[in-house]
């Protein structure tokens, strides 16, 4: 087993990708004294707003990689399509974690399913599409069911309810025609009877020692995920089983880094492993507030080679993901309010922008237990992760009933 040697406070800790997750994980290493690096193509982006310094190019510009691994002493990445060639790259110079093979096998849902399905997990049943004719030739039992992109699909992107072979037929050519899908292959799977959907996000060190933190119970809408309940509201027979499984997967894979893996609880109380996430997950926010130590803290302390944290959830927890929706929530009650004080000048003539387009924090900071995090994305858009919202209090219920009031409050639907 590997000897911890840690980097000292002051070393530099590079990521790759400018996005939320790199912009949490910045602010968690730095906590801890170390500097980090971006490279990021955008020119504004959260992570590279907070970095110590920011390489602005593609994540497979050989000449920025190599600039990264001359300053950086370990590097990671905060989404998992990076490219593996990449990864590759900086792991030839400098540790990095996860590995460009984890990554890669997250990267593709045909080398997932079948990496899990041989770690003995159960997964959906499903079946590869890679033409026309593996859908005819599909059994009638996997309908109804969901076609996937094999590749770069996230937050219901890439996916699509198929009742029916004639549907998926259907979706399958209209996708090749269209480029949607992300093209082929794809990944038919069927559509199980669902109790609850739950996940399992844990940290494993270079020198093998691994640490789960509790289940995740998670809501999603439009394929997104809104709400995250901690502890879950599953039995303990299943939160051990998705925690075990968790841990078999990362040890199975060598996994060094943070992973979440994501599962649904089925109405027959049976659980199956649905996906992973080589990288701190949105499920795993809570961790921030409720934690001992966040799964962010734990990514720079792997990165570091410093002993992990405690996972222990020190009061129950409910994050309240928070979509650009809200800020077009907030945009329609300003137009309201124009046009209810049209008499007062003052407000008919100022600019919407200036009437209201941020949301009422404030409302929603008054309320016992509400902790705010927000991105820094200068555009709110339908859909887009803007910020999110930890409720924390002694008893669950307490938990769950501040945040149905702070999605009333924003108009969460």
């Amino acid at each position: 087993m590997p000897t911890l040697n840690p980097l000292p406070p002051g070393s530099w800790l590079g990521l790759l990708g400018g996005g939320q997750l790199g912009r949490m994980f910045c602010m968690a290493a730095q906590s801890l004294g170390y500097k980090v690096c971006v490279l990021e193509p955008a020119a504004d982006s959260p992570a590279g707003a907070v970095a110590d310094r920011h390489i602005q190019a593609a994540y497979d510009d050989a000449q920025a990689l190599d600039t990264l691994a001359a300053l950086c002493q370990a590097a990671t990445t905060e989404f998992e399509n990076v490219p593996a060639p990449s990864l590759e790259r900086l792991a030839a110079r400098i540790p990095v974690s996860p590995s460009a093979t984890a990554v890669a096998i997250a990267q593709d849902r045909i080398a997932e399913k079948e990496f899990i399905h041989r770690c003995g997990i159960p997964v959906a049943p499903y079946r590869v599409i890679r033409s026309r004719q593996d859908l005819l030739e599909t059994p009638d039992a996997l309908f109804p069911a969901i076609l996937k992109a094999a590749r770069l699909g996230y937050d219901g992107k890439g996916q699509v309810r198929v009742a029916d072979r004639d549907q998926a037929v259907s979706a399958f050519e209209r996708a090749q025609e269209l480029g949607g899908l992300g093209g082929v292959p794809c990944v038919l799977e069927k559509r199980m009877a669902l109790a609850r959907e739950v996940s399992v996000v844990v940290a494993r060190g270079r020198d093998g020692q691994a640490k789960a933190y509790p289940v995740a119970e998670n809501e999603h809408r439009e394929g997104i995920l809104a709400l995250s309940i901690v502890p879950a509201r599953v039995s303990e027979s299943i939160a051990g089983q998705a925690r075990q499984s968790t841990l078999q997967i990362a040890q199975s894979l060598e996994y060094v880094g943070v992973l979440c893996v994501e599962f649904f609880v089925l109405q027959d109380g049976s659980l199956v492993a649905n996906e992973m996430a080589p990288r701190p997950h949105n499920s795993g926010h809570y961790s921030i507030d409720a934690c001992v130590s966040s799964q962010f803290e734990q990514q720079a302390r792997i990165m570091a080679g410093l002993p992990l944290g405690s996972t222990r959830l020190m009061n129950p927890a409910v994050m309240v993901n928070l979509l650009g929706d809200v800020w077009a929530a907030a945009q329609t009650d300003a137009t309201a309010m124009r046009d209810a004080f049209t008499g007062a000048a003052e407000v008919a003539m100022a600019p919407m922008d200036a009437i209201a387009r941020e949301p009422d924090w404030a409302s929603v900071l008054s309320l016992p237990g509400a902790k705010l995090h927000l991105y820094g994305k200068d555009e709110a858009r339908p859909g887009r992760k803007m910020g999110h919202i930890t409720v924390v209090e002694p008893e669950l219920d307490q938990a769950l009933a501040c945040a149905h009031e702070i999605e009333r409050l924003l108009r969460i639907v």
